[in-house]
């Protein structure tokens, strides 16, 4: 039975990835808004129903990855070794996802979401998942309250740093080595970590005491 299952995942994956591939293809083609699902399926030689046993419309076609790139953050942030900060575990991590992810076909879809502003704003939607993830980890590195900002400052400015470095085209006179891009990049939030102080206990109490109170009932 285990061969049996082997294979049946292997043939499952080649599917989605075909479906991918041919998404890619014609979007790059075509337009993103005038390519259709039954263009789709006919490109990849399956059905339409078959196209929504992998993917759940055609914006997760073309975002597939995210919701396993997600996952994979999310359990690196949550198994870092003690001693292991949240930089440092989205540094290590963007460097292998950079390693292991960059090709053809994942610079033909920056192309083609960079093309469109809907697009783009579907992009920033899951950048900002990301975000929330690592500003928690961070959160939890500072023993930080709910009122410190540095967590979700540190968290936007990390993430957009490396999408910009993830968005260089491969081989162009900008693109360069993500590790060397990255290396000044956690250097300077280290340093704005040190410089921007946690609110004051000062403060806390004084926000505190200037919330309206609520109405109570009678």
């Amino acid at each position: 039975m285990e061969p049996e299952t082997g294979l049946r995942e292997r043939k499952k994956q080649r599917t989605r990835e075909a479906i991918a591939r041919a998404a890619l293809e014609l979007f790059d083609e075509r337009g993103y808004h005038a390519t259709t699902l039954a263009d789709i399926a006919e490109a990849a030689d399956v059905s339409t129903r078959t196209i929504f046993s992998y993917y759940a419309s055609k914006e997760d076609i073309l975002f597939g990855d995210f919701p396993a790139l997600k996952e994979a953050l999310a359990h690196a942030l949550a198994q870092r070794p003690t001693g292991g900060d949240a930089l440092e575990t989205v540094r290590d991590f963007a460097l292998s996802a950079a390693h292991q992810q960059k090709g053809p076909f994942h610079y033909q879809r920056e192309r083609i979401v960079a093309s469109d502003e809907t697009l783009r704003s579907h992009k920033r939607a899951r950048l900002a998942q990301i975000e929330e993830l690592v500003a928690d980890a961070i959160a939890r590195d500072l023993g930080a309250d709910e009122d410190d900002l540095r967590p979700r400052l540190v968290a936007a400015s990390l993430i957009a740093a490396v999408d910009v470095i993830d968005r260089r085209a491969e081989g162009t006179p900008a693109a360069e080595d993500p590790a060397t891009a990255l290396e000044p990049v956690i250097a300077f939030l280290r340093a704005g970590l040190e410089a921007i102080k946690a609110p004051s206990e000062k403060v806390r109490r004084r926000r505190t005491q200037t919330r309206p109170r609520r109405p109570t009932s009678r």
